[in-house]
């Protein structure tokens, strides 16, 4: 296992559409494996193949609280239904560094994926499952969760994001 580098806003390839994955054989498996523990590393609770620039159609979570860790891993994910009631929950992103926003989302959804070994499933995810496994499906078609506010708070969270790199690359001798 090792671990990558997330790619962060403005990076163009998080706007990219990923690829359906034709097979999930060792190679998947070996980026899946990576994906958990750079997710770990960060330290946040899913992640997107995309995120490491990637373009693949991959999403790696674990949502647990507590020290267990309850890995969830989908190939191809998608969602095959959602409810027309919502919830809104703060959201933040590995790609959007320390910048959140609530944003609403359907409360409840089904989403169709293959396992870690290839298995296809079905789950029911409610609550933050719910909110996080649409998150990283929006990942995986290039869309961000500051798409979902306002043209202002958008910018807003552009500009702070931008500042805060260029803290970052100020060398002080």
């Amino acid at each position: 296992m090792a671990l990558k580098k997330i790619l962060t806003i403005p990076d163009s390839n998080l706007r990219k559409k990923s690829t359906e994955v034709e097979k999930v054989d060792n190679k998947i498996k070996a980026l899946m494996d990576d994906m958990l523990e750079t997710m770990y590393n960060a330290p946040g609770i899913g992640l997107a193949a995309i995120q490491i620039g990637i373009p693949k159609r991959v999403v790696v979570m674990d949502i647990s609280k507590n020290e267990k860790k309850e890995p969830i891993y989908f190939v191809n994910p998608k969602i095959i239904w959602k409810s027309d009631l919502n919830s809104i929950y703060e959201e933040g992103c590995l790609s959007i560094p320390n910048q959140f926003a609530k944003i609403e989302r359907p409360e409840k959804c089904h989403v169709k994926y293959l396992d870690y070994n290839g298995k296809e499933k079905i789950l029911k995810a409610e609550g933050l499952l719910s909110t996080c496994i649409q998150h990283e499906i929006d990942h995986l078609d290039g869309i961000l969760f500051i798409d979902y506010l306002s043209k202002l708070k958008k910018d807003i969270i552009l500009k702070k994001v931008s500042k805060s790199k260029k803290e970052l690359e100020r060398v002080v001798v």
